[in-house]
């Protein structure tokens, strides 16, 4: 399991600190070239479902149901053990701009 785990906007500068850096989000994000991404690195199995991402829209008044549903999303997916079997500092990566409320 992960010493630490933290979320960070994809854009944010790398830092020696992140240890494994994983993209969650389902969709690629603008700007980021997939030829300079280390294979492997992309979950996109782990993100919500298009599903849950329409009906959320980043609102933040639906955010604790938007958790509640994507726990159980995330009960069936198994691309989750493998992101708890990284050794040391795990950093989810996000382009959503309000970590906050996002599903990192």
């Amino acid at each position: 399991m992960p010493s630490t785990i933290i979320a960070k906007r994809i854009y944010e500068p790398v830092e020696e600190s992140d240890g494994t850096r994983i993209l969650v989000d389902g969709i690629w994000p603008r700007g980021v070239r997939r030829s300079e991404w280390p294979k492997g690195s992309w979950r996109p199995d782990v993100a919500p479902s298009r599903q849950l991402r329409e009906w959320y829209r980043h609102d933040p008044d639906r955010f604790d149901e938007f958790v509640r549903r994507y726990r159980e999303e995330l009960d069936t997916r198994e691309g989750i053990a493998d992101l708890l079997g990284v050794n040391g500092h795990l950093t989810l990566l996000t382009a959503t701009r309000d970590l906050e409320h996002s599903h990192a």
